[in-house]
This record gives structure tokens, sequence and C-alpha cells, in this order.
């Protein structure tokens, strides 16, 4: 991965950053990571190098990742394609997701209450339970939840399980499709997109990619639909510096 990006055309690219797992450590609860002092300056820099088509690909809500990352107010999708900024500094816009319905996200939290150790993310638009506390409860959880979700009797809400979380959604948004949306549109658009990702949930993005002649890259795990992948976040990061830090070579 390293010596394929690294000394192509930046000008050419766009670069798209799963948060959680891909640029940060997992830790135990989501408001307990931490962003590494220097990835701001990293970031700042080779957004800069790419003209502004560095986005951040998360299941945050949009106003978590700027708060992670402030002063960077970067491209972003957040809440799995729920909410999308287009540009650096830009008006976020939240058009593809409408709330969850106030009785199901009270339902969910109930599920939540009746197994110690969960951690309870509720974005309006969907709510996510973090398990990674509790790992022994989540075989259990994700049986009530989709006990809960085939009761409900509503075919467009879908369960979205990622790395020690389970999340009741919309069927109407994931981030293969904010990818698309997000490369119809300046900068990114008629540039080749570069996705790292670590999850299930990114599998979406991943199977984007490659109609834009773009590369898809998993993190922690090898994967049939990417071309390449890292072993951890830190390796990660440490791409992101020789992108952002090292002189491009033309080849």
């Amino acid at each position: 991965m390293h010596s394929r990006i690294a000394f192509l055309d930046l000008r050419r690219y766009a670069i798209l950053l799963d948060v959680d797992g891909t640029l940060l450590d997992i830790a135990p609860r989501p408001q307990d990571v931490v962003v590494p002092p220097s990835l701001r300056r990293t970031l700042a820099v080779l957004s800069d190098r790419v003209d502004g088509a560095l986005a951040l690909v998360s299941g945050r809500p949009l106003a978590d990742l700027d708060r992670l990352f402030s002063p960077l107010r970067l491209p972003a999708i957040g809440g799995h394609g729920a909410e999308m900024r287009l540009a650096v500094g830009g008006t976020p816009i939240a058009r593809h997701a409408a709330p969850l319905d106030q009785r199901l996200r009270e339902a969910v939290r109930a599920a939540a209450a009746r197994h110690a150790g969960i951690t309870v993310e509720d974005k309006g638009y969907s709510v996510a339970l973090h398990y990674r506390l509790a790992p022994r409860e989540g075989l259990a959880l994700g049986h009530e939840l989709r006990h809960l979700c085939a009761n409900w009797n509503d075919p467009s809400i879908e369960l979205l399980s990622g790395k020690a979380v389970i999340e009741v959604k919309s069927r109407g948004f994931n981030k293969g499709m904010a990818v698309r949306e997000l490369m119809r549109h300046a900068p990114f658009s008629g540039r080749i997109p570069v996705f790292v990702g670590d999850d299930r949930t990114d599998e979406d993005a991943f199977a984007v990619v490659p109609d834009f002649g773009g590369v898809a890259a998993s993190v922690g795990r090898r994967l049939a639909q990417v071309q390449c992948s890292f072993a951890s976040p830190a390796e990660v990061r440490q791409w992101l510096d020789r992108l952002a830090f090292e002189p491009a070579v033309t080849p």
C-alpha cells in the first residue's frame, strides 16, 4: 500500500478515511478514544496537498467528529451516511436520514438496560449499542434486537453490526451510498478515491470505490474486496505522515 500510493501525484487522488479502528485506536467506549496530537497537523497538511479532497467517513455524527478533530472541520460523512459535509469548513447537510421513531429509540434503550455494561449512543437517526465493556452480552443483545426489529414490522429498519456494536438504523443510507454522493462533488469529483476502513460497516464503501477506479484498503484484516491492508491504526497514521510530509515523486 505504501509504495503504491506514496509516490503518485496526490492531486489526482481523494483520501477517504474511516475513524474508529482506522485513524484511531478503538477504545472501550466511543467517548474514550484518543486523537494523537500530531494527527490533526498531518490531516491538515495532507488536506492541502489533495486540494481539500480528504474526508472522514464515520459512523459518528459530524458534531462528534468536529469535537474530536477540532479545530479542523474536514469534509466528512457522518452517521454512516446520514450526514455529510462536502468541503473544508463547509455547512453540513443532513438530507439522507429522518429521525427514528421515538418509540423505537425508547424500545432499543430499554433493551440495552436489560444487559449490564452496554453503552448507548443515541444519534437521533439511529441508536448504537456498544458492548465492548460487556463482550459476553453481545450474542444475547443481538438476538433481542433482531427480535425487536422483527416485531416492529417496519422493512425500512435494519441492524448494522460492527466491532462490539450493534446499531438500529434506517435502510435509506449507508457509507457506500454516501461515498458515491461525495464523489459527485468538487473537490472529489474526477479524482481516484482511496478508502481505508476496518469494519463490516465499511464494506458498502469498499464495494463502491472500484466504480471510480479507486483503491480500497482494510485495517487489521485482509478482505476479499480490498486491494491492500494495514496492520493497525498506527500503521495508517504512519502512511498518512509519509503522504503529508515526504516530497511527491511523479513516476
